[in-house]
């Protein structure tokens, strides 16, 4: 079983009244999770998961924003999951934990995964920086699977202190920049959302402050070429990269993300 195994089923019973699944540009609030998995499991989990615990939860009001194979780690597997607000978080949470659904299927996903808590609670920074919803639908669970080659670089920032309006002035107007002349412009950008975790059956990492964008590219080449470009610009590399790591607490990190088949972002 998992170090913080997913959350035990209460016999909860799912509301009976209909409930409004946010659109990504909606979702206030914005869980990362990011498993280790069992060798060899990743693929046994996203078949589950695909099949079965994606409707389960936006039926709900809860919305399943993407889910993923990092390129880099092959026992990982990392989600975002939606919410409209920190209210609808707790009720979707419970309601889903606690109903029919995740009580048949528990054992099996907790069976794939080492350890499911590393797990951090974000925010659209800004408005304007919020994920848009795609135009074309999720693919059907009957459907046949299409590997996406879309690559999504999701870089995390572990800051000293937590954003501010002037840390978020000073990436606007010296990062974004050079990310988008280097083909790197974001489609989200994140920033912790400092709430507390009402729904502890599920932990959250807290202390930190976290500040993180995400890119689509259309394939690892494009991708690739991207993280060239970047590395090449001078700006970037003498006097805004530098600028970001003296605030912060760890090395960035880059994780290289490639949808799964019914993943909504693709």
């Amino acid at each position: 079983m998992p170090s913080h195994d997913l959350a035990s089923p209460m016999n909860i019973d799912a509301p009976t009244s209909v409930i409004r699944t946010p659109a990504l540009e909606d979702c206030c609030v914005v869980e990362l999770r990011d498993y280790l998995l069992h060798p060899g499991q990743r693929e046994v989990l996203i078949e589950l998961f695909d099949r079965a615990l994606i409707e389960s939860q936006e039926s709900l009001g809860m919305r399943v924003i993407g889910q993923f194979r990092d390129l880099d780690r092959p026992d990982r597997f990392v989600w975002l999951r939606g919410f409209a607000d920190m209210a609808m978080r707790k009720q979707g949470l419970e309601s889903f934990y606690g109903g029919s659904v995740w009580a048949a299927h528990r054992d099996a996903a907790n069976a794939t995964m080492i350890d499911s808590s590393d797990v951090r609670l974000l925010r659209y920074a800004r408005p304007g920086w919020a994920l848009v919803t795609p135009p074309a639908p999720r693919l059907r669970a009957d459907a046949e699977a299409i590997v996406s080659k879309a690559v999504y670089h999701l870089t995390l920032c572990s800051l000293r202190t937590p954003v501010d309006e002037a840390w978020r002035r000073g990436f606007d107007r010296e990062a974004l920049p050079a990310l988008v002349e280097s083909g790197a412009a974001p489609c989200a950008v994140f920033e912790t959302e400092p709430a507390s975790n009402d729904f502890p059956r599920l932990p959250v990492r807290g202390g930190e402050h976290v500040f993180a964008w995400m890119t689509r590219h259309a394939h690892a080449e494009a991708a690739a070429w991207s993280d060239d470009r970047l590395a090449a610009c001078a700006r970037w590399a003498d006097a805004v990269r530098p600028r970001l790591e003296r605030t912060l607490v760890e090395p960035m990190r880059v994780l290289r993300l490639q949808p799964t088949p019914r993943s909504l972002l693709r």
